[in-house]
C-alpha cells in the first residue's frame, strides 16, 4: 500500500512576505529551513523513506529521557565509612607484639589503613624489647593514644571520680601526658585520637586532649552518645557509643563469621539506601592469641608489682589461626562492597569537620538561630553546620551586646565548655527591668569570652537563674531587637531545661562494668559533670 501524499505546507518566505512571521524573531533553525526550501521536493522522497526509522529513534530517545528522569530522582547510594581500630595495650605477653605486627602487615597488603591506639607503657615496652619491626609495621597506619598504663590503678575514672572540673582537667594531663609524649616519640606520629581503657571514662579528659591537639575521641562505652551517630562533645569529634560495630564482634571461639557477614550486609543495605553512614569496628591484637586478657592481673582493684605480673597461657595454635582467619575473611568481605571506604582517625576528623568553626555568622543568621531557641534548649542543625547550646548562647550574647547596626559577622574561635558547677534550681519565673537584663547579658558575654565556658548561674542583680533560662529569655528579646523592635520595660525569665542532658547516661553499675574496677565502683559525680558538659553536644555532619 502506498503512503498517502503529504499535504503541502506554506513556505517560510511566503509567511514572511504575508506579514505572518517577524524576521527579527526568526531563529537560526527558521533560516536553515528557509534555505532548504528550493530543495524540498528533492529531499521529500528521502524523508518519506526515513520516516519509520525516525519514529523508532524518537521512541528510543523518549525512553532514554524517561529512564534518566527516573534515575535522577533515585537517591544515590551513600558511602559506608568503616573506621577500623585496635586497642594496642598488652605490655605483658610478648607474643601480642607479633599479633599487632601481623594485623598491621595484612592490612597494608590489602591497601587498608587502620588506627592503632597504643598505650604509653606498650610503646615503651616495644622500645625496650627492640621491636623496631613492630613499630615500623604500625607506623604505616594512623596512631592513636589509649592512656599511659591502661589498667594499673588508679585508672582515669578512679582518680577523676573525686575531683572537680578544673582540678580533674589538670590531673588528667599530669598523669596521661607522659604516655602521650612517649607514643609520639616512639612512633614518630602525633596521636590522632584517644580512647579510655575499658569503661574508665571521665569528662575532664576532653579539655586536656584538645590542648594537646587531639581532635577525636574514638572508643566504645555508654556514658554519652547521640543515637549511635558521630557527634561533637567537649569540643572533640566523638565516634563513641555506636550501634553497629559492637554487633560485628567475634564470639569467644571466633566461629561466628557467617553471622557477622550477614549482619554487616544488612547494615550496609540500610545505610546505602539512607544516604550512607559510619561503622566503628574494633579489635585488640592480644585477643587473637591469649586465653584471657592480660590486664586481669589488675582485676577487682588489684595492683600487683611488676614482678608479680602473670603471663597467661596462649590459646591453642588452631584457635589462634581461626581468629586470624576470621579477621582476614571479614575484612576481605567488607572490602568487596562497592560503597565501603575504610578511613583512619585523621580522615574521620576531616570527613566530619566542624562547619561552625569555619563560619562567620551574620546578624540575620543569628536572628534565625535565636528564633529556634525553645524552653527545651537543644542543639541546632542548620545547613552545612550544627550548633551546640553553648555555641548558640555565645552567638546570641555577642549579638545582644554588639553596637547597633553593626554586622561584621561573628565567629566561634574556641570551644565553649559547659559550666563547671551545678546551676541553681528554678521553680518559678523571675521578672526584672530591661536595664538589669541588659547588664546581665553583657556580663554573660564577658564571662564566656574570659573563661571559654558557660556560667553555672546568671546573676540578675541579687537573683541567680540557670543559664538555659537566661538563654531562652535572651533569644526572645534578641529576635525582637534585631528585627527593629524596642526593648521591653520588663523582662520575664522563666524556667527552662537543657534538653541535651538526655544524651548522658544515668549512673548505674552497668555503665561502669569493667572487671578491672574495684567491686561496686561507680561515679554519679562524673556523670553529673558530664551532664554539665552536655552544653557542648551536637551532631557531627559530613563535610564531604
Amino acid at each position: 500500500m502506498r503512503p498517502a501524499p503529504i499535504a503541502s505546507t506554506p513556505r517560510l518566505e511566503d509567511l514572511f512576505l504575508a506579514g505572518l512571521v517577524d524576521r527579527e524573531n526568526m531563529t537560526n533553525l527558521d533560516f536553515a529551513m528557509l534555505a532548504l526550501e528550493p530543495n524540498r521536493q528533492h529531499y521529500g522522497e528521502q524523508m518519506k523513506r526515513l520516516l519509520p526509522l525516525s519514529r523508532i529513534l524518537c521512541a528510543i530517545a523518549v525512553l532514554l529521557l524517561v529512564d534518566a528522569n527516573l534515575l535522577g530522582h533515585e537517591p544515590a547510594a551513600g558511602k559506608v565509612y568503616v573506621v577500623l581500630w585496635f586497642d594496642t595495650e598488652d605490655y605483658i605477653l610478648p607474643q601480642s607484639d607479633d599479633a599487632a605486627k601481623r594485623l598491621a602487615a595484612f592490612l597494608t597488603e590489602q591497601g587498608i589503613q587502620a588506627t592503632f591506639k597504643v598505650v604509653g607503657e606498650k610503646a615503651r615496652t616495644l622500645e625496650r624489647r627492640h621491636r623496631t619491626d613492630v613499630i615500623a609495621a604500625l607506623q604505616k597506619h594512623a596512631i592513636g593514644y589509649h592512656s599511659n598504663t591502661h589498667s594499673q590503678h588508679p585508672t582515669p575514672a578512679e582518680y577523676e571520680s573525686l575531683l572537680d572540673w578544673e582540678t580533674g582537667v589538670a590531673e588528667f594531663s599530669r598523669r596521661e601526658r607522659p604516655g602521650f609524649d612517649d607514643v609520639q616519640r616512639i612512633f614518630k606520629q602525633k596521636p590522632c585520637c584517644y580512647g579510655q581503657p575499658g569503661s574508665s571514662w571521665a569528662p575532664q579528659a576532653f579539655p586536656s586532649l584538645a590542648s594537646w591537639g587531639v581532635g577525636l575521641y574514638l572508643d566504645e562505652a555508654e556514658h554519652v552518645g547521640l543515637n549511635g551517630q558521630p557527634f561533637y562533645y567537649g569540643g572533640l569529634l566523638n565516634i563513641f557509643n555506636t550501634r553497629e560495630g559492637p554487633q560485628l564482634r567475634p564470639n569467644g571461639e571466633w566461629t561466628n563469621i557467617q553471622e557477622s557477614e550477614d549482619k554487616f550486609r544488612r547494615f550496609y543495605e540500610q545505610m546505602t539506601s539512607n544516604g550512607g553512614g559510619l561503622i566503628s569496628l574494633y579489635f585488640h591484637p592480644c585477643e587473637f592469641i591469649h586465653s584471657q586478657f592480660w590486664d586481669m592481673n589488675f582485676a577487682r582493684g588489684a595492683n600487683p608489682t611488676r614482678e608479680q605480673w602473670q603471663i597467661y597461657p596462649l590459646r591453642p595454635p588452631d584457635s589462634r589461626e581461626r581468629a586470624f582467619s576470621y579477621f582476614e575473611q571479614f575484612i576481605r568481605y567488607l572490602k568487596s562492597f562497592p560503597q565501603v571506604q575504610f578511613i583512619t582517625g585523621p580522615q574521620a576528623v576531616r570527613l566530619y569537620a566542624d562547619g561552625a568553626r569555619e563560619h562567620r555568622f551574620s546578624a540575620s543568621e543569628i536572628v534565625d538561630i535565636a528564633s529556634q531557641v525553645e524552653s527545651e534548649v537543644n542543639f541546632q542543625v542548620l545547613g552545612a553546620y550544627t550548633l551546640s547550646p553553648a555555641e548558640i548562647m555565645t552567638l546570641v550574647a555577642e549579638r545582644m551586646t554588639a553596637q547597633p547596626r553593626a554586622d561584621t559577622g561573628v565567629v566561634l574561635p574556641f570551644t565553649i565548655y559547659g559550666p563547671s558547677l551545678p546551676s541553681p534550681q528554678m521553680t518559678e519565673a523571675v521578672v526584672v527591668t530591661w536595664s538589669q537584663f541588659e547588664c546581665s547579658a553583657h556580663d554573660v558575654y564577658r564571662f564566656i569570652q574570659y573563661n571559654h565556658q558557660i556560667p553555672n548561674a546568671v546573676w540578675l542583680g541579687s537573683q541567680s537563674v540557670p543559664p538555659e533560662a537566661f538563654l531562652v529569655a535572651m533569644a526572645k528579646i534578641a529576635r525582637k531587637l534585631m528585627n527593629g523592635g524596642a526593648p521591653p520595660e520588663r523582662v520575664m525569665v522563666a524556667p527552662a531545661r537543657l534538653a541535651t542532658e538526655q544524651y548522658v547516661a544515668v549512673d548505674s553499675p552497668e555503665i561502669w562494668s569493667w572487671p578491672i574496677f574495684p567491686p561496686g565502683f561507680h561515679s554519679e559525680h562524673l556523670l553529673e559533670l558530664a551532664r554539665l558538659q552536655a552544653w557542648t553536644l551536637k551532631p557531627a555532619k559530613q563535610s564531604e
